[in-house]
C-alpha cells in the first residue's frame, strides 16, 4: 500500500509496520493532510521486508521526504531502523497491538536508542501528536504552516474556555 493525498510531493511520510497498525497511523494521515500538506503511506516491515525497509529510508531525502513517521508494535524496529539509514528526523509511534504488551515493549524498543541514533518518540498510540511533531518540525521554515499552527493552537485554548463556560 503507497498512496499519497493531494497533488504534488509529499513532505512527510507516514510508515507502518502492518495493515493492521493503519487504524492507528491514519491519525497522523489526517492531521497532516488537515493542514494541507502532501501525506505518503506505505506499509514497510522491518522484519518481513528489510530491504525494502532499508531502501526507502535511504531514499527519502531525496524522494522530497522531510520528515518521517513510522509506526510499529510489538519489538517496534521500524523506526530505529529507518532512522539509522537516513538523517531525516523520524517520529517513531509505539502501537499497542495484539502482540505487545500493552504497548510498553513498542514504546521502550522504540525511546530507547542508542546515542547516534535518535528518533523522537509519541505516546504509545499517539499517531496525531507524531503529525502535529512533523508539522511543528516544518514549520521551523514554513511561515504559512506556522501561522496555521498558531491558530490552532488558539482554538484549543478556545476550546477549553468553552468547557468551563460548560462547567
Amino acid at each position: 500500500m503507497a498512496r499519497r493525498k493531494g497533488n504534488g510531493k509529499a513532505s512527510v511520510a507516514v510508515i507502518m509496520g502492518s495493515q493492521s497498525d493503519l487504524e492507528i497511523m491514519r491519525a497522523a494521515e489526517e492531521i497532516v493532510a488537515d493542514f494541507g500538506l502532501n501525506v505518503h503511506l506505505e506499509i514497510i516491515s522491518a522484519h518481513r521486508t528489510p530491504e525494502k525497509m532499508l531502501k526507502f529510508a535511504k531514499e527519502a531525502k531525496k524522494k522530497g521526504f522531510k520528515v518521517i513517521i513510522a509506526g510499529a508494535g510489538g519489538a517496534a524496529h521500524l523506526p530505529g531502523m529507518v532512522a539509522s539509514s537516513t538523517i531525516l528526523p523520524v517520529i517513531g509511534v509505539p502501537i499497542h497491538s495484539s502482540n505487545s504488551i500493552e504497548g510498553i515493549d513498542s514504546l521502550l524498543s522504540i525511546v530507547q536508542m542508542p546515542n547516534g541514533v535518535p528518533v523522537a518518540t509519541v505516546a504509545v498510540n499517539g499517531a496525531k501528536n507524531a503529525g502535529l511533531l512533523a508539522l511543528q518540525i516544518l514549520a521551523i521554515s514554513d511561515a504559512v504552516l506556522s501561522k496555521k499552527l498558531d491558530r490552532y493552537k488558539e482554538d484549543m485554548k478556545k476550546l477549553v474556555a468553552e468547557m468551563n463556560k460548560r462547567l
